[in-house]
């Protein structure tokens, strides 16, 4: 599985961005895919995860209410919607698949990385 991250950009505080992964491969929906990002200085941290029917999600406490994350299958592609960004949103994100019985919310779970898109919030 390939996958290539896109949408991210600048935008001011309180603004919004919807951030896209194309997923190259077959039985997409075979996978669990998922939000990272990772802020300057910091460890790469959980965002949100969708199964791969896109019935269950999972998000961080820190994006709960202000993030949606949706995918179609048809279409090999997640989304992840951020609404009320604030500066602390800044970072590159990236998108992942797993196949496995592993947390969501680990890094070591997922085998497939794109390549992150950068999204940058000011005040």
């Amino acid at each position: 599985v390939q996958l290539q991250a896109s949408g991210g950009g600048l935008v001011q505080a309180g603004g919004s961005l919807r951030l896209s992964c194309a997923a190259s491969g077959r039985a997409f929906s075979n996978y669990v895919m998922a939000w990272f990002r990772q802020a300057p200085g910091k460890e790469r941290e959980f965002i949100a995860s969708i199964s791969g029917s896109g019935r269950t999600t999972y998000y961080a406490d820190s994006v709960k209410g202000r993030f949606t994350v949706s995918r179609d299958n048809a279409g090999n592609t997640v989304y992840l919607r951020m609404n009320s960004l604030i500066p602390e949103d800044t970072a590159v994100y990236y998108c992942a698949a797993k196949a496995n019985s592993l947390s969501d919310y680990s890094t070591r779970a997922y085998v497939y990385w794109g390549q992150g898109t950068l999204v940058t919030v000011s005040s």
